[in-house]
């Protein structure tokens, strides 16, 4: 029997947006987005906003984390699932619940107070950081990059 693929887990504050729509789930050949987030699993008319953006014939599903593996069991053998979460802890939280989380893109983390720009367009604060070098140490592939395309910047920044 085949399992559901996880194609990349993707560290986005915006969740799905046009570049995970229009670019990511195209460049993955993604069938299912799972939006692993606590707070937008409890909101439904931001999933509505969401739905808006993302492929068509592409599904949707939002969850909150601890419910991953139950939502992956549920799928179809043979789906190619790309999932979104809001921020590090999320994609930390996300590990300790399955195992099948490895390859972690950092795309999108916007500035705020007492962050830093580590590349360009992450921002990370000493939390981030440890959150980082907790996931490396537990056998992640992180990776920064904007876009598929675009160059991957410099993944060191992540915990330094």
């Amino acid at each position: 029997m085949t399992s559901p693929e996880i194609l990349l887990t993707r560290i986005d504050n915006r969740l799905i947006h046009g570049q995970v729509a229009t670019q990511w789930a195209k460049e993955l050949g993604a069938s299912v987005l799972i939006v692993a987030n606590d707070e937008a699993a409890a909101d439904t008319f931001r999933q509505e906003l969401m739905n808006m953006a993302a492929p068509a014939g592409v599904t949707t599903k939002y969850i909150p984390v601890a419910d991953i593996n139950g939502t992956l069991e549920q799928l179809d053998p043979g789906a190619r699932v790309f999932i979104i979460v809001a921020d590090p802890l999320d994609a930390k939280r996300l590990m300790e619940k399955t195992d099948a989380v490895k390859r972690i893109n950092v795309g999108n983390m916007h500035m705020s107070e007492g962050k830093h720009q580590v590349a360009t367009t992450v921002a990370l604060d000493d939390m981030d950081k440890d959150l980082f070098r907790q996931m490396k140490e537990a056998g992640a592939d992180l990776f920064i990059q904007r876009v598929p395309g675009s160059a991957v910047e410099n993944p060191d920044a992540l915990t330094k």
